[in-house]
């Protein structure tokens, strides 16, 4: 099964969840990522991810083994939205099941800091004055 996928619609959190749970497993972590309506300073209407679909799972899959082996953990995984997202929308989810909570913690802070430093996935933001601009790491290339 795959630990790492994008997804072009909006995903149920639940079944997710429920495939992380393991008898040894004695803690869960999670972070959502919403979409907001400002950054830096400037209000935002809404915005569309795009990412490099077979690098970004790639790599979204080595931040996940990464993850299993640097920390005590049972199983983890991740799902990035692509496309276009609304205020509100939820944009990432990270699951970690663990023995404790110390190393599910860890393990879900590792991995949402890796996924955004290091997945190919392009932020385009819409501002409230019609400007839009593309954020982290370089707006694609036709």
């Amino acid at each position: 099964m795959k630990k790492f996928t994008l997804a072009e619609t909006p995903f149920d959190i639940a079944p997710l969840r429920a495939a992380l749970v393991r008898g040894e497993a004695g803690a869960f972590a999670s972070f959502e990522g919403w979409v907001r309506n400002h950054n830096e300073g400037r209000d935002v209407h809404g915005l569309r991810y795009e990412a490099y679909a077979a690098l970004a799972e790639a790599e979204g899959e080595r931040v996940l083994s990464e993850a299993l082996a640097k920390f005590e953990i049972a199983d983890a995984c991740c799902v990035h939205r692509v496309g276009d997202l609304a205020i509100g929308d939820m944009a990432v989810w990270v699951g970690v099941s663990a023995g404790h909570r110390d190393a599910a913690f860890a393990a879900c802070r590792f991995i949402i800091d890796e996924v955004k430093a290091r997945v190919p996935i392009w932020k385009h933001e819409r501002y409230a004055d019609g400007a839009a601009d593309w954020l982290h790491p370089e707006p694609p290339t036709a």
